[in-house]
């Protein structure tokens, strides 16, 4: 059996009256009188490619097994489609069967299915308009990314995902061990002894791969990680997950300033990308999910990202004609309502805010003259809040070392780390992106459970 095929995205772009074959899933059959037509999709394309079968063409126990949720092998003529909203269509001369699927039980009919469903069938809702758009983006996003520090001369390192250091210092971590858990070694005191464990000490999943990536920009000037990243946040929400993916690029020589302009033409880039390479997905989610995914993206593009410090973001909120649920003042934490309501009503654009008050933000944020806040930003994106956090670092050892004391942490699982304040230290900067949350943003999806492939949440590890 001949393995040769076209992608039914490439078929869209061949010349009408040539022979092709192509492979793919069954979406839908309809038999009419003395035709059945087939809608096929190979997830290459948003769009289905419509196989019409002349009754005769196909022996009857052939056509039997073309049912929804079949894979099946096509060979025809391309044709001139009289349908209206497809250009062309197959005229089917020999059909294959793969792989049939019973039509009573298959999940996948042609009807609405909520997404709390689907997400229960995650081996197969890929096959759905929503999933296949949705992993596409994901697909031309993810190498969107890689694109824009490649081009730029970003080194990418491939930081641990087992680590010993807690990186935000908020202790929401997964612990990993091969102890027998139903026989624990104690210590003298009763605590858990870990030089009988696998490492020795106490290990982790990493929730970020920022601080090995400063490892590698104070030798390599300009890094970025893209990995998977892990928090161990009973948030059972919209916007969480356990497991998810970042993106974080270090720079050395670099101060917020120069972080700032990186993380605005990184937006930009990507937005860009997906708006070029996924035209139709972006219209279906557009047209289905969210009608403003569209206008946002665009605007998003074309806006010189507006700029003001925490201060100051924190006065125009106090002045706003409207009452929070989280009610503002200095020193506390944005919420999403406060970063939406700076972006969507005062600035109408992307607002970077920086220079947050120390106490909220993480160690390693290097402390202003001002002895109250750091260097730290988050840019904030119309629809959605916060999509970008980074700061610059902190590189002055003395002051590092009290930051590490101020926050109740043991300095010794951070010696390396100070030890790149010893030896030839730097200002450096950098930002963190999820990219579960740039999903959301380019798709309108409302739940990050439905942007990855196979969510982790709290009491859900399926597959």
């Amino acid at each position: 059996m001949s393995t040769a095929g076209q992608s039914i995205r490439d078929i869209f772009n061949a010349e009408t009256g040539t022979d092709i074959t192509t492979r793919g899933w069954v979406k839908t059959r309809r038999d009419s009188k003395g035709v059945t037509f087939v809608q096929l999709n190979d997830g290459s394309c948003f769009r289905d490619l419509q196989v019409v079968v002349d009754a005769g063409t196909i022996p009857d126990d052939v056509l039997a097994s073309v049912t929804t949720g079949a894979c099946i092998m096509v060979h025809g003529l391309l044709v001139d489609s009289p349908a209206a909203g497809q250009p062309v269509e197959v005229k089917a001369q020999s059909i294959t069967v793969y792989g049939d699927a019973d039509p009573l039980t298959y999940p996948l009919q042609k009807k609405g299915h909520t997404m709390e469903f689907l997400r229960e069938i995650a081996h197969l809702r890929p096959r759905s308009n929503t999933f296949g758009a949705v992993f596409r983006v994901r697909n031309v996003l993810s190498h969107a990314i890689h694109t824009f520090f490649q081009d730029r001369g970003f080194l990418y390192v491939h930081t641990p995902i087992i680590t010993t250091s807690d990186c935000e210092g908020a202790g929401a971590m997964f612990g990993v061990t091969t102890l027998d858990l139903m026989n624990l070694p104690r210590e003298p005191r009763g605590g858990i002894d870990y030089t009988k464990d696998f490492f020795g000490k106490p290990a982790y999943l990493t929730v970020s791969g920022q601080l090995e990536a400063e490892v590698f920009a104070l030798a390599f000037s300009n890094v970025y990680t893209f990995g998977p990243t892990f928090r161990a946040e009973n948030s059972n929400t919209p916007r969480h997950l356990a497991e998810f993916w970042m993106i974080e690029p270090e720079m050395a020589f670099c101060d917020l300033d120069g972080d700032r302009a990186l993380a605005e033409d990184f937006l930009k880039f990507i937005i860009n990308s997906v708006l070029d390479k996924c035209a139709d997905d972006i219209e279906f989610f557009n047209k289905r999910i969210d009608n403003t995914v569209l206008e946002t993206l665009e605007h998003v593009t074309k806006s010189a990202f507006e700029h003001v410090t925490y201060t100051e973001a924190v006065r125009l909120l106090e002045k706003a004609d409207r009452s929070f649920e989280f009610p503002v003042t200095w020193g506390c934490d944005l919420q999403s309502e406060h970063e939406r309501y700076l972006t969507e009503d005062v600035f109408k654009k992307p607002v970077i805010v920086t220079d947050y008050p120390k106490e909220i933000k993480a160690f390693y944020m290097r402390m202003n003259d001002d002895g109250r806040t750091v260097r730290a930003m988050d840019v904030l994106a119309p629809r959605i809040g916060e999509i970008i956090g980074g700061s610059q670092r902190e590189e002055r050892l003395d002051v590092l070392k009290e930051r590490i004391k101020a926050q109740g942490l043991p300095e010794e699982p951070y010696s390396w780390y100070m030890d790149l304040r010893r030896y030839g230290t730097v200002p450096h900067a950098g930002f963190g992106l999820g990219l579960e949350r740039m999903m959301m943003y380019v798709t309108g999806m409302k739940n990050i459970r439905d942007v990855t492939p196979f969510p982790r949440t709290p009491g859900s590890a399926e597959f």
